[in-house]
């Protein structure tokens, strides 16, 4: 992502942002109001950086570990680069942050008056990702998602000035549930840096090995396991699909096209008949549009 030492700060700003387009959800569509729209790709790039650290995904002693200060000689360590990267958000609320995505966030954060808990909470997500692996009860994923999931909703809300107790408790469903079928898409891709998102207690109720997950095509096992999995994120967006009839307008619009992205996502799993081990199940834009259209009649 980060290139070679002659990359500009820009540069690594918009290779971040531009992630925005392979998200299952709309992040900050054309139809929203341009304040909006700004203050939310501020918040992704936040959330997307903090997981492309978490994740490895950057380039080791790149652009973006000179920008938060990080030696070379520790930019691989994730922790470290973890560390770098809530110091740099501490500075968006009592200084001035290092990092050009920080530095657009500290607008957002000073035009809706954010807290640093939700950022805070993504940041705790990655490093929970550097040291648990593998998760034994559903009840524990959930707690995971309450970190990485959930704050993004929560930050959708404060940025539109509609957040309330019960829009806060219907979002955290949408986004457990959108946070349950990106884990559903990208089992291979997890398994690969040794990470497991399936709770075991599931695996073993549904006889599921993790040597079964690394083969090439899902077997009749896995396949009952992701159904079952599938269901619960269905549920939970059923759950927080409230949330969108209790806005309007363009807002509504957005909403829905949280839930929509989810259910589309979780159709293109069930037609793929939950085969997701060559690779992640996408939904076409009609399915999405379709979706979108059931959504906002408050159906599904």
């Amino acid at each position: 992502m980060t290139g070679t030492g002659t990359t500009r700060p820009d540069e690594t700003e918009r290779a971040t942002l531009d992630k925005a387009a392979a998200e299952n959800f709309p992040v900050a569509p054309f139809f929203l109001p341009g304040d909006w729209r700004d203050d939310l790709m501020a918040v992704y790039g936040f959330a997307r950086l903090v997981d492309d650290i978490g994740d490895g995904d950057l380039a080791p002693g790149g652009a973006d570990a000179r920008l938060l200060g990080v030696e070379p000689g520790s930019a691989e360590d994730r922790l470290v680069m973890l560390d770098a990267f809530e110091a740099d958000l501490h500075r968006v609320f009592d200084s001035t942050p290092r990092h050009p995505l920080l530095r657009r966030l500290q607008r957002t954060v000073r035009r809706r008056a954010l807290t640093p808990e939700p950022f805070l909470g993504l940041i705790a997500a990655n490093r929970q990702d550097q040291l648990v692996t593998r998760y034994e009860s559903y009840d524990d994923l959930l707690a995971y998602c309450e970190l990485s999931a959930n704050p993004v909703g929560r930050l959708v809300l404060a940025v539109t000035g509609t957040a309330t107790p019960e829009r806060i408790r219907h979002s955290d469903a949408i986004c457990t549930a959108l946070q349950i079928v990106e884990h559903l898409q990208d089992v291979a891709e997890d398994l690969g840096r040794d990470r497991v998102y399936l709770p075991a207690e599931d695996m073993k109720r549904f006889h599921v090995r993790e040597a079964d997950l690394a083969a090439k095509t899902s077997g009749a096992s896995v396949r009952a396991l992701v159904a079952y999995e599938a269901q619960r994120a269905r549920d939970l967006l059923n759950e927080g699909a409230p949330l969108v009839g209790s806005v309007h307008g363009r807002l509504r619009l957005l909403l829905a096209g949280f839930v929509a992205g989810g259910r589309a996502a979780i159709h293109a799993i069930t037609a793929a008949e939950y085969d997701v081990l060559p690779g992640p199940p996408k939904p076409g834009k009609v399915r999405l549009l379709r979706e979108v259209g059931v959504t906002l009649r408050g159906k599904g």
